[in-house]
């Protein structure tokens, strides 16, 4: 399984960016995914994550209200739309998927990583 993510770039504060996370060789609805992100000198945490029925989702308390996770299981790809981004959203994110199951969205273990892409917010 192999894990691509995009969309990263430099966004002035309040502005908008979409992240994209294709996966190869696993169908996505059987995936339980999540976006992680990590900022310098901070640990990674997670900040958003949606089962594989796509019917549960979690958001952190940074990432509520502000972004969204959404998949297109037609495209084999999900997304984080970052609205009303925050110079304190400035990290390295990164996607992550498991085998579908009924574990705990945020405190599981992900088997598999996407590379990362850089959002950098300027103030």
């Amino acid at each position: 399984v192999q894990l691509q993510a995009s969309g990263g770039g430099v966004v002035q504060a309040g502005g908008s960016l979409r992240l994209s996370c294709t996966v190869s060789g696993r169908i996505l609805s059987s995936c339980d995914m999540a976006w992680f992100r990590q900022a310098p000198g901070k640990e990674r945490e997670i900040v958003a994550a949606t089962r594989w029925t796509g019917s549960d989702t979690y958001y952190a308390g940074s990432a509520k209200g502000r972004f969204t996770i959404s998949r297109d299981t037609a495209k084999n790809t999900m997304y984080l739309q970052m609205n009303s981004l925050k110079f304190e959203d400035t990290a390295v994110y990164y996607c992550a998927a498991d085998a579908w199951s009924w574990e705990s969205l945020v405190t599981r273990s992900y088997d598999y990583w996407g590379q990362g892409t850089q959002v950098t917010v300027s103030s």
